[in-house]
């Protein structure tokens, strides 16, 4: 079996472009109603740049609640099916569901980003390493549904750090390669405010995990604070961030936007490198 690795191309940001199935997910044009819309909208990212395509058939948006096994399949399962078919670029599948995690990998899905950070189900990291997947381990302090209800921390930097830290190490004991984990910080999952606003100013702090560092901003509702402007008007906002998160080490960026991103991404990247191409 061929092990995933994200160790390939990555002297450029790579960009993870964003497919929903859900219909309560928080941005309504990320929202695909069938195999086909969904298709569609991968091979259009795709053309604009995307390096990997994250499919959701749960939504975790702050106050959701999660949805049966059944159900969740029923909705990935043909679309996972049929995208490893026609495209060439990796697939994720947003999950952290043992049961899920093994049904589309065996469908051609090659990562898994687990919003638990493998921490809910400890069969999930061992499953991923039966197939040689990728792993994206995101912080979340709580679960969606209550997430926002209250989020405290003493550090905020630290304490997601030292989850992530947990994270690794539980990759590890399951036998899944260093090559193959990318981390995340959650942002907006079970922060304020201030807290996602000071991860992402000490985002170069989580370097010392030597992991890729993953941010997940598109159209999130810090951005909309910042603005005062709902998802559809997000755009901006949420290249700015980018930028900001690339500049600070940042090597994947999640978006509904693949070509307003990679178009930002590259002008960051021509400042950071001092290259013009």
């Amino acid at each position: 079996m061929q092990r995933f690795s994200f160790s390939e191309n990555n002297n450029k940001t790579r960009l993870m472009g964003i497919i929903n199935l859900s219909s309560d997910s928080f941005y309504k044009d990320s929202r695909c109603y069938s195999t086909e819309d969904a298709v569609v909208l991968a091979e259009k990212m795709i053309d604009e740049g995307a390096d990997f395509l994250d499919i959701g058939a749960e939504s975790s948006r702050p106050g959701s609640k999660p949805i049966e096994v059944e159900e969740e399949l029923a909705k990935l399962i043909p679309v996972v099916s049929l995208l490893v078919k026609r495209i060439k670029v990796p697939i994720s599948v947003d999950t952290y569901k043992p049961i899920v995690v093994k049904e589309v990998l065996q469908a051609g899905a090659k990562i898994i980003n687990d919003i638990t950070g493998l921490q809910q189900y400890s069969e999930t990291a061992e499953v991923i390493s039966e197939f040689g997947a990728g792993v994206v381990v995101m912080h979340m302090q709580g679960n969606p549904e209550a997430m926002q209800i209250d989020p405290t921390y003493k550090n905020v930097v630290d304490e997601v750090k030292e989850f992530l830290g947990t994270s690794i190490k539980i990759c590890k004991e399951a036998g899944i390669n260093p090559e193959q984990i990318v981390i995340d910080p959650g942002i907006g999952f079970g922060k304020t405010q201030k807290h996602n606003l000071e991860i992402l100013q000490n985002l170069e702090k989580f370097a010392s995990l030597e992991k890729p560092v993953l941010l997940g901003l598109s159209r999130k509702s810090f951005i909309g604070k910042i603005l005062d402007v709902p998802e559809e008007e997000r755009l901006e906002g949420s290249l700015a961030a980018s930028v900001l998160g690339v500049s600070k080490g940042a090597s994947i960026i999640r978006t509904h936007d693949v070509k307003a991103t990679r178009k930002a991404v590259k002008v960051a990247e021509a400042i950071i490198k001092g290259e013009s191409a």
